[in-house]
């Protein structure tokens, strides 16, 4: 027989089974996108739930449903939440961005870079002394016209991409623009790590003598990252091979 001190005894809690409770939430979530954790909480009392607030946002946070704070008036087409999923096909998910260099002659460029997440695929590498709203609606639209449209689009919260002509755009075409939370660039990672990549492999081995000869130069750098360079997520195989056996199969 073991002896042993009261002392050593513990107790070992058994918590509640939470996933109805965690469902119910996610479900209030979805369908009221602009409430916080404090009305879901009222709308759980409503419904007979015996639970403090407390609890509801610990919940909140554990499934990372915090409300996204800065959205333009009448953003139509804009995912509002987390919850993102791998994409599963080509055209599924893009992800898009800028990025600053200058000429040898010092006059400032803004490159919008494109991506498919699924294949790696680069639509396109674009570069101009400045971009407008109307500016990146006319590459979408002229990418789109030769790839196809994405069902969503990953970008930040520039003044380009919480534009109203996008927005419109993306309404009319049917896509949805999934925006990065203010000061968290992880959220968009997959264009992160290919504007890594245009830098250093692009625009810190070339000097640009002037806005053609950095169109041209950076057009192929991108044909060269769509053709030949190996990508180690899609099995060393270069993007315009999934693109390629997408198209054999015919649209999603």
């Amino acid at each position: 027989m073991l002896r042993a001190e009261r002392s050593s005894y513990h107790y070992r809690g058994k918590g509640a089974d939470q996933a109805d409770l965690k469902q119910r939430i996610k479900e209030i979530a979805e369908t009221r996108v602009w409430y916080g954790y404090r009305r879901i909480h009222v709308l759980l009392r409503r419904e007979g739930w015996a639970i403090n607030g407390k609890r509801v946002y610990r919940l909140y946070r554990e499934m990372g449903l915090q409300l996204r704070k800065k959205a333009p008036k009448r953003r139509v087409k804009a995912k509002l939440r987390e919850g993102r999923c791998a994409a599963s096909r080509v055209n599924d998910v893009w992800a898009m961005d800028f990025v600053h260099d200058q000429l040898a002659t010092g006059p400032k460029l803004r490159i919008l870079t494109v991506v498919d997440t699924f294949s790696r695929f680069s639509p396109a590498v674009v570069p101009r002394f400045r971009f407008r709203a109307p500016d990146v609606v006319e590459v979408l639209e002229r990418v789109c016209a030769q790839v196809g449209y994405p069902a969503s689009i990953r970008v930040d919260q520039g003044s380009e991409f919480i534009s109203r002509e996008l927005d419109l755009w993306a309404y009319m075409k049917g896509v949805t623009l999934d925006f990065s939370r203010p000061g968290k660039p992880t959220d968009n990672a997959f264009i992160e790590s290919f504007n890594g990549k245009f830098r250093a492999e692009c625009l810190n081995a070339h000097w640009f003598m002037s806005l053609d000869d950095a169109v041209r130069k950076c057009e192929a750098w991108r044909r060269d990252y769509n053709e030949v360079r190996p990508h180690s997520a899609i099995g060393n195989k270069p993007p315009i091979s999934l693109m390629l056996a997408s198209a054999a199969h015919g649209p999603p």
